[in-house]
């Protein structure tokens, strides 16, 4: 069971990291950002369709949001926008960095990546 909730858990990061570099994309329409932010806004924010503390339940309609967000303006996420998001997510949760990154360095800071 908890590698089921810790998949789904990623599952969502992914995708709203996905929107949310998508949306910072200068080439990104208003409307696609408007998109991506309004699906942001829904997982964040405590007022759901279905309350986030429902156990199994609770997020699924965060990640029907999110789906249909990523699915609208898909166009605008690409392999940056997916590089930028796993190493967001490596970042996060401690996986192994890119190879030309060294264990005893520093790791950089970008404010592109908050």
């Amino acid at each position: 069971m908890s590698h089921v909730l810790k998949r789904a858990g990623h599952e969502l990061l992914e995708k709203a990291l996905w929107l949310h570099y998508a949306a910072q994309r200068p080439d990104t329409p208003r409307w696609a950002r408007a998109t991506a932010y309004g699906a942001l806004a829904y997982f964040i924010l405590p007022f759901d369709a279905i309350p986030d503390w429902l156990f199994g339940m609770g997020l699924t309609d965060d990640l029907g949001a999110l789906t249909l967000a990523v699915a609208t303006i898909s166009q605008y996420i690409d392999d940056d926008v997916k590089a930028r998001t796993q190493s967001r997510l490596n970042a996060w949760f401690g996986r192994s960095q890119p190879p030309t990154r060294r264990a005893h360095d520093k790791p950089s800071f970008n404010h592109d990546d908050i």
